[in-house]
């Protein structure tokens, strides 16, 4: 693995208030938003996988990616992934019903099955690298409120809020998390490295458009093409599946 020095945000920081932030309401914001990076590369990863898989592979496009890059994707098994500060304790009575594992990135608890799960990888290179994380978070889910909002639904972006990160991510919304009458549907945790930053999000409890993806990854760059996951990809990926995220000295490192 890297000798590199990292940081695992947890977006969380924030006082508490009432506020909701309008985003994505006037066509200035959204064009802003739909060139958050000149060009963007999709990877629609239709295979389901294990959870140890899905963190590796996110990892590997990091590690490789030569422009920014959005990964779609799910789950072969109901599975938990907690962040990389969380206690192992707070999920423990989870593991002999979930695929369980811990995230290279920040935030809280997150069940996954049912879900669409993104991961959004910008390399150090890229003009939106060097936007403080926060500008990034929000800058994405003003793209991701403004995909959903296209089935005719109403949604909002959170105010400051400062839940406790070992409760459960979606009963706990945090700054520009994605809210559906008050209640999160949408929300993400970051990685900043020196190779560049990994944002994983996951959506939760929304019917979604068939052509969702597409128009989410539109309100990112108006540049976009698709990519798959090699085979070279896959292999580097399981190398760090198995040494990493699939290894018990991970899961329970804290």
């Amino acid at each position: 693995m890297s000798s590199e020095v990292e940081t695992s945000l947890d977006i969380s920081g924030f006082r508490n208030t009432k506020r909701f932030l309008h985003f994505g309401r006037n066509d200035k914001e959204q064009d802003t938003t739909r060139q958050l990076f000149a060009s963007l590369a999709v990877f629609q990863d239709i295979d389901s996988r294990s959870a140890a898989m899905n963190m590796a592979i996110d990892e590997t496009l990091l590690e490789t990616a030569p422009e920014p890059a959005i990964r779609f994707y799910r789950w072969d098994h109901p599975a938990l992934s907690f962040g990389y500060f969380g206690k192992f304790a707070d999920v423990a009575n989870h593991q002999t019903d979930r695929d369980m594992v811990r995230r290279w990135t920040g935030g809280g608890i997150v069940f996954h099955g049912g879900d669409l799960t993104y991961s959004i990888l910008i390399p150090a290179n890229d003009p939106a690298f060097g936007e403080s994380s926060m500008s990034i978070y929000e800058k994405i889910h003003i793209a991701l409120r403004t995909a959903l909002a296209m089935n005719g639904q109403t949604y909002e972006l959170a105010g400051n809020a400062a839940p406790k990160i070992s409760e459960s991510c979606f009963r706990n919304p945090v700054r520009a998390d994605v809210l559906s009458n008050g209640r999160k549907v949408a929300g993400a945790a970051q990685r900043r490295t020196r190779r560049g930053l990994l944002q994983q999000g996951s959506i939760q409890d929304v019917d979604l458009a068939v052509d969702f993806q597409e128009t989410f990854a539109s309100k990112l760059s108006d540049n976009r093409r698709e990519q798959t996951i090699s085979q070279c990809i896959l292999q580097r990926a399981k190398e760090i599946a198995d040494q990493k995220y699939a290894a018990l000295a991970w899961l329970r490192r804290r």
